[in-house]
């Protein structure tokens, strides 16, 4: 099975799928975000946080030799870096066209917007936002 966007969806589908209930897939939320590499601290700034999230959240995307998408994040509360690894995880690799055309429905399918508090789904719609304009700014950037 090739990691194509598609196939990581279907994963992480099915992961979610394997769990009974909810507090089962948040404990798998905050052990993915454990599993984060490091974040750059001079990357840890005001440039880099994502406003609009109830936690203090960090992202910096760079466009790698191959044309790809190298997403580092971090946050300073268990649950939003878990929230954010999913992103990584989802979209690293990618081409910036192919994240900046991507619906993320995914995240509605295994009930993320349905289980969040408020607050933390309207942080992980910022989250995926802040992604989507690296991932235009960078395709925009190829296009020249």
């Amino acid at each position: 099975m090739t990691n194509t966007l598609e196939n990581r969806e279907i994963i992480l589908k099915k992961t979610f799928d394997t769990f009974e209930n909810w507090e089962s897939k948040y404990k798998h939320i905050i052990e993915l975000g454990k599993s984060l590499s490091p974040y750059p601290l001079e990357k840890k700034t005001n440039d880099f946080k994502i406003t609009g999230c109830q936690s203090q959240v960090w992202l910096w995307v760079e466009l790698s030799p191959s044309n790809t998408l190298k997403l580092f994040a971090d946050s300073d509360a268990l649950i939003t870096k878990g929230l954010i690894s999913l992103i990584v995880n989802l979209y690293q690799d990618l081409p910036p066209e192919v994240v900046l055309n991507h619906s993320p429905q995914i995240f509605k399918d295994i009930g993320l917007f349905q289980h969040l508090s408020p607050s933390r789904a309207n942080g992980l719609s910022h989250m995926i936002r802040q992604l989507k304009t690296y991932a235009f700014a960078y395709n925009s950037l190829l296009k020249k």
